[in-house]
C-alpha cells in the first residue's frame, strides 16, 4: 500500500484512508470531465437526453459530498453549515408561502446543497500537486478547442458543429457582423469564455512560475488563448484575461525578480500576435470582434460604464428594485430557467436574470441576504488565505481569484455551467490555500 499522505488529509484517517482519498479525487475528475463535455453530450451524442443531463453532475456531487461527510472530512465547517440552514429554510418556506412546487424547490436547492459544499471537499482532498494537473490537462484540451470554435465560428448554423441542445438546428447568440459567438463543447457560449479564462490563468502561471510541463503546448496553449479571444466574440474572456494579467502584475510587488520575466512574455505575446495577423481567418475574427466591442461601448456609454455596471450596477438594484418582493420570496428556484419551465412551460426570466435579484427575489430579504453575505464572506476569507500564500511565493490561488471571485461572489449560479465553473475555480484555490497552510514547516 503506497504510503502517501495529503497534506490536506483528515488526522483522523488512517493509512487506509490515502485510497478513499484516491478515490474521491477520481470523483472530482469526473465533475470535472462532465463539466467540459456535458454540452457535447446533450448536442451531439446523446440529444435525446437532452433535459436531463443538465444535472449529469448532479449524482457525482451528491456521491463526493457524501463520502467526504462519511470520512469525516466536513465536519464542523461552518460555511457548509450556514449555507444548508439557510437553503433548508428557503426550501420549507417555498413551499408554504411561495410557489408550493417541490421540484422547482429541489432544483434551486441543489445549487447550495450538493454543489456548494464540493468547495470544501476540493480543498480537503486536493493538494498543490494535483491542482498543476489539472492545469496541464486544461492547457492540452485548449488546442482541440480552439480548433473546434474555429469551425463553429467559420460554418453557418446550420452545421453540424452549430447544433444547439437536444441536436436541434437553432441560431446561435449573434456576435457582430453576422457571426455568432462559437460555444465550443459546451451547451452555450458562456460555457467557452469560462473554459478560456481559466486557460489564460494557467497560461500565466505556467510560463511565470515554469513549472513541468512540454514548451512546445505551453506555446500552442498560449496561441489557442490569442486566438480563442477573438473567436469567442466575447467581451467577458477579454475582461478576465485582462484581469488575470493584472492579477499577476500585482502579485509581482512580493516578488520583484519576476519583472525580467514580463519583457520576454510581452516580446513573445507581441511577436505572435503580429504572426496570427498574418492569417486571413486571424483578421476576420479581430475585425468582427473589434465590432462587437464598439457597439456595444457606444450602447453602454463606453467600456468603464459597462464594466462598473456589470460588477456593481445589478448588486445594488438587487436591493433598490426590491420593494414589492415578498417577506420569505417567491420560493426557491422559481428564479432559474428550469423553475420557469416548470411553473408556466416555458424558459424564461420569471424574477430576475442577475444573480442577486435572482436570489433576493427568491427568498427575500433576510433570507437572500444571509445567502449572499456567506459567499461574500467565503470570499473575503479566500483573498486573505491567498494573499498570505501570496507573500509566500505561491501565485496560483492569487491568480484562480481573479477569474474565481466574480464568479462566487455575483455570478448566475442558476445557470448549471457557470455554476460548475464557478466551484471548480474556487475548489482548486481552497486546496491552494489549505494545501500551502497544512504543509509542514522544517
Amino acid at each position: 500500500m503506497r504510503k502517501y499522505i495529503s497534506p490536506n488529509q483528515n488526522a483522523s484517517l488512517d493509512i487506509s484512508g490515502n485510497i478513499k482519498i484516491d478515490y474521491l479525487k477520481y470523483g472530482i475528475w469526473l465533475y470535472f470531465i462532465l463539466l467540459i463535455f456535458e454540452g457535447a453530450l446533450r448536442k451531439w451524442v446523446l440529444p435525446g437526453l437532452s433535459d436531463p443531463l443538465l444535472i449529469v453532475r448532479d449524482p457525482v456531487a451528491i456521491w463526493l459530498v457524501y463520502k467526504a461527510w462519511k470520512y469525516n472530512l466536513l465536519r464542523n465547517n461552518y460555511f457548509i453549515i450556514s449555507m444548508t440552514t439557510v437553503t433548508i429554510i428557503a426550501f420549507i418556506t417555498a413551499l408554504l408561502v411561495g410557489h408550493g412546487n417541490i421540484w422547482v424547490a429541489l432544483f434551486g436547492a441543489r445549487i447550495t446543497l450538493i454543489h456548494f459544499p464540493l468547495i470544501f471537499v476540493m480543498g480537503k482532498v486536493l493538494d498543490r500537486a494535483d491542482v498543476i494537473r489539472f492545469g496541464r490537462f486544461i492547457l492540452w484540451l485548449s488546442i482541440p478547442m480552439v480548433i473546434l470554435i474555429a469551425a463553429q465560428f467559420y460554418s453557418p448554423q446550420s452545421a453540424w458543429v452549430n447544433l444547439g441542445l437536444g441536436g436541434e438546428e437553432t441560431e446561435g447568440f449573434q456576435g457582430a457582423l453576422g457571426y455568432f459567438r462559437p460555444p465550443g463543447t459546451f451547451s452555450f457560449q458562456v460555457g467557452n469564455t469560462l473554459f478560456f479564462s481559466l486557460v489564460a490563468i494557467f497560461v500565466v502561471y505556467f510560463w511565470a512560475m515554469k513549472p513541468k510541463l512540454n514548451r512546445v503546448i505551453l506555446v500552442l496553449a498560449t496561441i489557442a488563448l490569442l486566438v480563442a479571444i477573438p473567436l469567442s466574440i466575447s467581451r467577458t474572456l477579454f475582461y478576465s484575461v485582462c484581469l488575470t494579467v493584472l492579477f499577476y502584475l500585482s502579485s509581482l510587488i512580493f516578488n520583484p525578480k519576476q519583472f525580467l520575466n514580463i519583457f520576454f512574455i510581452v516580446v513573445g505575446l507581441a511577436v505572435a500576435f503580429v504572426i496570427l495577423l498574418q492569417f486571413d481567418f486571424f483578421q476576420v475574427a479581430i475585425e468582427v470582434f473589434s465590432a462587437r466591442l464598439e457597439s456595444a461601448s457606444k450602447a453602454e456609454g463606453g467600456v468603464s460604464n459597462s464594466l462598473i455596471d456589470r460588477v456593481f450596477g445589478y448588486m445594488f438594484r438587487a436591493y433598490t428594485s426590491s420593494d414589492d418582493v415578498p417577506f420569505w420570496g417567491y420560493g426557491l428556484g422559481m428564479g432559474t430557467n428550469v423553475g420557469s419551465k416548470l411553473i408556466r412551460g416555458e424558459r424564461s426570466f420569471l424574477l430576475a436574470e442577475f444573480e442577486w435579484n435572482r436570489i433576493v427575489a427568491e427568498l427575500g430579504m433576510f433570507l437572500g441576504t444571509a445567502m449572499i453575505l456567506i459567499r461574500v464572506i467565503l470570499a473575503g476569507r479566500l483573498v486573505l488565505g491567498s494573499f498570505y500564500i501570496l507573500k509566500r511565493g505561491e501565485i496560483l490561488a492569487w491568480l484562480l481569484l481573479s477569474v474565481g471571485l466574480v464568479n462566487l461572489i455575483q455570478s448566475q449560479w442558476w445557470q448549471p455551467t457557470i455554476l460548475g465553473f464557478g466551484i471548480f475555480i474556487i475548489g482548486m484555490a481552497y486546496a491552494l490555500i489549505k494545501s500551502f497552510k497544512d504543509r509542514p514547516t522544517s
